[in-house]
């Protein structure tokens, strides 16, 4: 072999560990900061409602405490991927199941109505059952998503607030979704809505809902306001979601009546706080006992509501709240009592028979 070409082989040796080099860099820079179309769920912590809540100013200074917990959620990267398939405590869902098509942005801005009308709910709930002046006044609803069958579709955003349908007035949003569920397929329907402060109206018609039933096809949460002599007062910026609403309501009402159900234990739980008092079911009820077991909660609050039909129909495996928390307590092995609960009162009770 001559001088010349061993020049030239020595060049595209180096030429291809350089190559090799530029290529393995890109990869690891793609799997560590390039987001993919999956997002990562995973224990999202438990968080003492003292931190965030107030009562005319002051804090709560009672022992023990009570939790909300959290679901950790991230938009995937190719190494977080790899990780979350190689780490128990985690699930991972597709770009679609988690935001619904929204981007980050419209998620969170969605997750702060739904944490908004779920902390307006607590507040009135826990006021009204310690005999509080408080009145709750029903806005409408904040329009959260709207189907892609829906003829409200491009019509109707995020953040506008309906106010009525075919001239009626609502108290609450189930009274507003049993009025239109009520209505015919194909039914004409005109719905009076607020948008960017101005009073509007759009006609549509009525269609069937991806669970089976009648609709104008929009996901929403209600738009409230409270009003009390007692002011109650969160700092939960960058939290977001309705599943704290038990919890904040078991605060709150410790907090105005002076009753101290906590008695100095640590005590956590999930669950939406609805109008009527009932206790509604959440997401991730499993991560969230890792949280809540792990901060040294005694108590773990949850859902136990049947399984709709429409996702039992899907997915005969479906599980409750309250057997999927089951499950991931044992798992754990965890000596945690996991109490199911479908109304606020029967936590408070539960509180009040053990203290």
């Amino acid at each position: 072999m001559t001088s010349k070409q061993e020049k030239k082989k020595s060049f595209w040796q180096r030429f291809k560990w350089w190559l090799v080099g530029i290529i393995a860099v890109v990869f690891v820079l793609f799997s560590l900061f390039v987001p993919l179309p999956y997002y990562v769920e995973m224990p999202g912590g438990a968080f003492d409602i003292k931190s965030v809540l107030t009562v005319n100013g002051k804090g709560d200074s009672q022992k023990g405490s009570y939790n909300f917990v959290a679901v950790g959620v991230s938009q995937a990267t190719l190494a977080q991927l790899l990780y979350a398939l190689a780490t128990p405590d985690t699930v991972i869902e597709t770009e679609q199941d988690t935001t619904g098509g929204y981007s980050n942005e419209d998620y969170i801005r969605i997750n702060q109505f739904y944490m908004e009308s779920s902390q307006n709910t607590a507040i009135y709930q826990a006021l009204k059952l310690a005999g509080k002046e408080v009145t709750m006044d029903y806005k409408g609803v904040y329009v959260l998503n709207v189907a892609d069958n829906s003829t409200f579709k491009n019509v109707l955003q995020i953040a506008d607030t309906v106010t009525g349908v075919n001239g009626k007035t609502f108290e609450s949003s189930k009274e507003l979704i049993d009025y239109v569920g009520g209505l015919k397929l194909g039914d004409k329907v005109s719905v009076s809505y607020i948008s960017d402060g101005k009073s509007k109206t759009a006609e549509g018609k009525i269609v069937k809902l991806s669970n089976g039933k009648n609709g104008i096809g929009i996901g929403l949460t209600d738009h409230t306001e409270v009003n009390s002599p007692v002011k109650v007062a969160f700092s939960t910026e960058g939290v977001g979601g309705p599943s704290a609403g038990l919890m904040f309501t078991l605060a709150i009402y410790d907090q105005v009546s002076g009753e101290n159900l906590r008695n100095g234990r640590v005590i956590a739980g999930t669950g939406t706080i609805e109008s009527d008092g009932s206790v509604g079911d959440i997401g991730g009820a499993g991560l969230k006992v890792i949280s809540a077991a792990q901060a040294g909660a005694e108590i773990f609050f949850v859902p136990n509501n049947p399984v709709d039909e429409a996702v039992k129909k899907k997915d005969p495996s479906a599980k409750t709240n309250y057997e999927e928390a089951k499950e991931a307590a044992k798992k754990i092995g965890t000596d945690m009592k996991i109490v199911p609960v479908t109304t606020l009162q029967e936590a408070i009770d539960y509180l009040k028979n053990t203290k």
